[in-house]
């Protein structure tokens, strides 16, 4: 299924020579980092990853043209990621990535090319030398593959053992882009659209259709996990001009006042996520948990978005007596949104009642869990105002917090 939407570019009068797919509809089941995010639009040195795999290609003086495969629910993010790029169409994908490919494949077929690309879009760091040996093989090999040498021995390991050792010798890591003639390609697509190939070669292969080989890079690595996300923020600090790593602190404060308990309510306030035993009620446009909004302020202040006021205002009733941790999970989707990652946090609540010190670990485990980070990096602490003040006239809570992330920017 083609999306339509008239301002992206249509049929070209021209026939396009060669056209990139670029595929972006996955779902990311073994990385955990960008929840909510699919990590084709997570960010990386100042724009989404997927962008910079796109551009690799929309640069090149020999790619006539781009097209992206994408998943349905990602049509405001991928229409964010690709802003003023020239771009065919984008196709939704099916339920495999080969299924994808094919529907990308069969869109292509109004355009007409003579060859095509196939990459993944988690690749952002493929080279123009790579794409350079693709191209310059394919005048006279039917497919294309770049690769890296296995170095490593290759070990079978099954029921608790090794069965045996692979030779390591003529083995090679396949990575994208894969170049093939266009008609060939969507052949086999179509031809075997009912068997299950690793990748794109392995059909042609299977149709009795020649792949070379040329050499890929240790750089053109595909983001799959967590640690190879990380792994591309510190590349690509190394790698684009004015990107540098930082550590960045924000400070919140928060304080709320007590009002008398109704006979029909319960007899708690939440505090950092945990519900604390106490003979009062705070007043609050939401549920009042002072720790998390605190917490919320700090974390926004450290990547320079504002504060809690902005994000959720008292006079929308879409926060009205909501559970503060639905607030905290907002603003950690907004982090994941800026390549931001938790360091540590620091919570101090003040007030004379109730005493917190019994729920301090458990409200550093619920934080944690919220934020899906370690309990490590999460402090909660307790103190009074010695009697001082309305804190000290036992007339309300306050809590202070000092959030540290560390993230990627561009000057």
């Amino acid at each position: 299924m083609k999306w339509k939407k008239e301002s992206w570019k249509t049929v070209p009068n021209s026939i396009p020579k060669t056209v990139a797919l670029i595929t972006a509809c996955g779902r990311g089941n073994r990385f955990n980092r960008g929840e909510g995010i699919p990590k084709q639009y997570l960010p990386l040195a100042g724009a989404p990853l997927l962008r910079h795999s796109i551009l690799a290609f929309l640069n090149h003086p020999k790619i006539d043209d781009v097209i992206c495969v994408i998943h349905p629910d990602d049509v405001a993010l991928y229409e964010e990621a690709t802003a003023g790029l020239d771009l065919l169409n984008p196709v939704f994908g099916g339920e495999s990535r080969q299924a994808s490919i094919r529907f990308g494949l069969e869109a292509l077929s109004e355009y007409k090319p003579s060859k095509v690309l196939i990459h993944d879009g988690v690749r952002p760091f493929v080279s123009k030398r790579v794409i350079n040996g693709i191209l310059e093989k394919l005048e006279t090999h039917p497919a294309v593959i770049p690769a890296i040498a296995v170095e490593d021995t290759l070990k079978k390991y099954s029921d608790g053992k090794i069965e045996w050792t692979l030779e390591r010798e003529n083995l090679w890591r396949a990575q994208t882009p894969q170049g093939f003639i266009y008609e060939d390609i969507l052949n086999s697509h179509v031809a075997f659209k009912d068997l299950n190939f690793t990748d794109d070669s392995a059909l042609n292969e299977y149709a009795g259709i020649p792949v070379a080989i040329v050499p890929g890079s240790q750089n053109n690595f595909k983001i799959t996990t967590a640690e190879d996300y990380e792994r591309a923020i510190r590349m690509a600090s190394m790698l684009i001009q004015n990107v540098k790593e930082e550590t960045r602190c924000g400070s919140g404060f928060d304080v709320h006042g007590f009002r008398e308990r109704q006979k029909d309510e319960n007899n708690f306030i939440r505090i950092c996520g945990v519900d604390v035993e106490f003979d009062k009620k705070i007043e609050a446009h939401s549920d009042g948990d002072v720790g998390i909004h605190a917490l919320i302020d700090a974390l926004l202040g450290s990547i320079g978005e504002g504060d809690i006021g902005e994000h959720f205002p008292p006079s929308d009733s879409k926060w009205k007596n909501i559970d503060s941790r639905e607030m905290l999970k907002t603003v950690k989707h907004l982090l994941i949104k800026k390549g931001a990652s938790i360091v540590n946090l620091d919570i101090t609540i003040i007030c004379e009642k109730p005493k917190v010190s019994k729920y301090k670990i458990q409200m550093k485990e619920e934080l944690a869990k919220v934020l899906n980070i370690s309990p490590s990096r999460v402090s909660v602490k307790a103190t009074t105002t010695e009697k001082l003040g309305f804190l000290g006239r036992q007339e309300g809570i306050a809590a202070q917090a000092v959030a540290s992330v560390w993230m990627a920017v561009t000057e």
